[in-house]
């Protein structure tokens, strides 16, 4: 006896999946995820409602995904300066000078959706702000780390604070997302990395 085909179940997906992930992504990028409605998702998506329920869950579950998806395509590149250089100084260099490159790239939102996609938040939104701040703490977290090693290898005065410095580097990368989101161009921006540099304590020849 021949089997008969199983019959897929449900409606095909009418739509690439990815690419309304990458429109989703920039919507919340831009505008921020309280003010950024369903309806705006699905319009900049170009499908129903029910149809991104059935894909992504709902606003948080797809938030979080496109969160994923910006670390992947366009974020996540503070961490890798940090893990691929071979001091914290070159590796803080590198970050500052791609943030200055990254929050400025015609063609995409501007700054950085992590730092800015959470701000002026309600209570009711009290998870996601938290989420998006562990994901800032962290690249903080890593940077002091790696400024700690090049104390104890004698790169960076003994009596460097490096918690202190972490925190400095941070801040700095903080203003020139909200820098770039104002308007401020890429040139003006590199300026602002090589002046943060001066900050960074040296080793006495």
């Amino acid at each position: 006896m021949v089997a008969k085909e199983t019959k897929q179940r449900g409606r095909p997906r009418s739509f690439d999946r990815e690419t309304a992930l990458e429109q989703a992504m920039r919507s919340f990028w831009e505008c921020g995820y309280e003010a950024t409605s369903i309806s705006d998702l699905t319009r900049v998506m170009g499908i129903s409602a029910p149809s991104l329920y059935a894909a992504f869950g709902d606003k948080r579950a797809l938030f979080d995904e496109a969160v994923a998806a910006y670390g992947r395509r366009y974020g996540g590149f503070i961490s890798r300066a940090i893990a691929e250089e071979p001091t914290a100084r070159r590796g803080i260099e590198r970050a500052l000078r791609e943030a200055a490159v990254e929050y400025t790239v015609p063609g995409r939102p501007r700054g950085c959706l992590v730092i800015s996609a959470a701000l002026n938040t309600t209570p009711a939104s009290a998870e996601v702000a938290a989420s998006l701040r562990e994901m800032r703490q962290r690249n903080v977290r890593e940077m002091e780390r790696a400024i700690r090693a090049d104390i104890a290898a004698g790169e960076l005065p003994a009596g460097t604070d490096a918690h202190g410095l972490a925190e400095y580097v941070s801040v700095i990368v903080a203003g020139m997302s909200q820098s770039a989101r104002d308007g401020v161009d890429r040139t003006t921006l590199e300026a602002v990395a090589e002046l943060a540099m001066h900050a960074l304590p040296r080793q006495p020849s």
